[in-house]
């Protein structure tokens, strides 16, 4: 697959998944707009730099529809229209209900939800004007069925419907919208849990099919296929990343079978 001559921006740029994502596509010759609001994003432009004229980041809070536009018109005005966007930004603080008030609740659904809307509204008029374009959001199976964090699930099970009615609305003009669902990623936000039990990820492992938890890379993987020509009958797919774990309940099937597979 090859984006030689691209601009894919990904929102999220500094994260585990965001610099998976940043240097997959740096691979196969696209150009990048990493977006972030941590300043981490400059260090990770920096690490790049032999990728110059490749890439460019800009430093924005995406759940402020200017921050969001600003963004945008700095890194198109050196790198071009935006051909793939990744939105790829999220996250949640709030594990349980009873843990989210009703700021926690709003803030927690902007992050998930409507800051890829603000991005998506931002670069769906030059796709459009272009006839192509690719949409890819990074969900989680979360949106799916409860594993906790109902905000951020609320706002993951939002963004798959979000994917889905831009695959039908701007399918007419060449726009493509996909969303992928990981399951549990080994990324660095997983290290505030393992401060709690330094085993959580090994004794995850056991709920997932294949044995082991999702990789950034696995990640990225994917989406380089849906956002790539490969995929260019595909839209309005919500697609899990997740060795395995929706395919059913591995650790209760087990139990009932008495069988140990």
């Amino acid at each position: 697959m090859t984006f030689v001559g691209k601009t894919v921006a990904i929102t999220g740029a500094a994260g585990g998944v965001g610099q998976a994502l940043c240097r997959h596509f740096l691979r196969s010759g696209a150009k990048i707009a990493a977006i972030d609001k941590k300043p981490d994003v400059e260090r990770l432009g920096a690490e790049m730099k032999a990728a110059d004229g490749m890439f460019r980041f800009a430093v924005a809070d995406i759940t402020d529809p200017a921050e969001v536009a600003r963004a945008f018109a700095s890194v198109t005005g050196v790198l071009g229209p935006i051909d793939v966007l990744v939105n790829n930004a999220g996250g949640s603080d709030h594990a349980t209900f009873a843990l989210t008030d009703p700021a926690s609740w709003q803030f927690e659904i902007t992050r998930n939800l409507n800051s890829a809307y603000y991005c998506a509204h931002a670069v769906i008029p030059g796709m459009k004007a272009k006839g192509a374009g690719v949409i890819v959001a990074i969900g989680s199976v979360n949106g799916l069925s409860g594993f906790g964090d109902p905000a951020y699930s609320a706002g993951k099970a939002g963004l798959i419907s979000l994917a889905r009615s831009l695959a039908q609305e701007y399918g007419r003009y060449g726009i493509r919208s996909n969303i992928v669902l990981p399951g549990t990623v080994r990324t660095p936000a997983w290290q505030r849990r393992a401060a709690k039990d330094p085993k959580v990820l090994e004794t995850l492992r056991r709920w997932y099919p294949l044995g082991r938890i999702v990789e950034p890379e696995d990640v990225a993987e994917a989406v380089g296929f849906l956002a790539s020509d490969a995929a260019a009958a595909i839209t309005g797919v919500a697609l899990p990343v997740d060795c395995g774990l929706m395919s059913g309940n591995i650790v209760m099937t087990r139990e009932l079978t008495l069988e140990d597979f």
